[in-house]
């Protein structure tokens, strides 16, 4: 299974290379769902991602005062290029890394995959993913918190997926593709209106989108 969740990973981050090829300067500077991080800063951050292996991310964890945020931030600097085709270049230059800072393949496939909607949907991008890969993050998010408190999310909800077999839970429920359930598990209330069951509304809340 690591050498399958590899192999979707490298996959994920090519298609979204090829979709940032085609993209002018103006969508570059676009705010992505990530708050405070255009489009570039979203890439320079996976590019980050797939070149920081395990003592490196402690030493950076360490030295960032153990603050996720300014450690993210730090490191994305590193990885931005004088222009937005140069960060492109060296995003295309990590699309086959193995580099992650832990074992939990199925969390970075996860950063890719999440990241890449993240810049898709505001930008009208259609998002063509491997329902097998997006379902292997749908399980992981499911059953921990990890860099996003998906676990605690989805706490008390029957999750189901309408294009795969994603299933989890039990209590109200929540429908729908299975990228939309990841995205919300992932904290993203944008694929919201991509979702439905009786569990809607605890989960809105969750998302700070409640009433």
């Amino acid at each position: 299974m690591n050498d399958q969740l590899l192999t979707w990973t490298h996959q994920a981050r090519q298609r979204l290379a090829d979709d940032l090829g085609g993209l002018t300067a103006a969508y570059w500077r676009s705010p992505s769902l990530c708050s405070g991080w255009d489009v570039e800063h979203v890439v320079a951050h996976l590019t980050a991602a797939a070149s920081t292996n395990q003592l490196a991310w402690l030493r950076s964890i360490i030295l960032s005062g153990f603050r996720p945020a300014v450690h993210n931030e730090r490191r994305l600097r590193e990885h931005l290029g004088k222009d937005p085709a140069e960060t492109l270049a060296r995003f295309r230059a990590v699309i086959a890394s193995s580099v992650a800072p832990s074992k939990d393949l199925a969390a970075y496939l996860g950063e890719v995959l999440v990241h890449g909607e993240d810049i898709r949907h505001p930008l009208g991008i259609p998002s063509v993913v491997d329902v097998g890969a997006v379902t292997q993050v749908a399980e992981f998010y499911a059953s921990r918190n990890f860099a996003v408190n998906s676990k605690s999310l989805a706490s008390g909800l029957h999750l189901r997926a309408t294009d795969g077999t994603f299933e989890h839970g039990n209590g109200p429920e929540v429908a729908g593709p299975t990228l939309s359930l990841v995205m919300a598990m992932a904290g993203r209330p944008s694929h919201l209106d991509q979702l439905a069951g009786d569990g809607i509304p605890v989960l809105a809340s969750r998302l700070g989108e409640g009433s």
